[in-house]
């Protein structure tokens, strides 16, 4: 039982996501990419090549049409249907 405790304590949690892609924190590199990609007009992912493997996700993001909100799941799109 100790060993079970003591295996999922060390696993990562995520406790936000960021268009898809999970934050095991508060989802900042994610959005420092995605910011990033859009002040610098990136449009290829090839662009999105660092050490940090959430900034690159934030960058993804942008090049894949994402927005930059945190738990955005593609739940714009809904919004938009009950608007109408």
């Amino acid at each position: 039982m100790a060993l079970l405790v003591s295996v999922l304590g060390n696993s990562p949690t995520f406790a936000d996501t960021f268009n898809g892609y999970g934050c095991t924190d508060d989802c900042s590199g994610h959005q420092a990419g995605y910011e990033w990609a859009e002040e610098n007009e990136i449009d290829d992912e090839g662009s999105c090549d660092t050490e940090s493997q959430s900034f690159n996700e934030g960058c993804q993001s942008f090049v894949e049409g994402g927005s930059w909100s945190p738990f955005s799941d593609g739940d714009e799109e809904d919004e938009d249907e009950d608007e109408e």
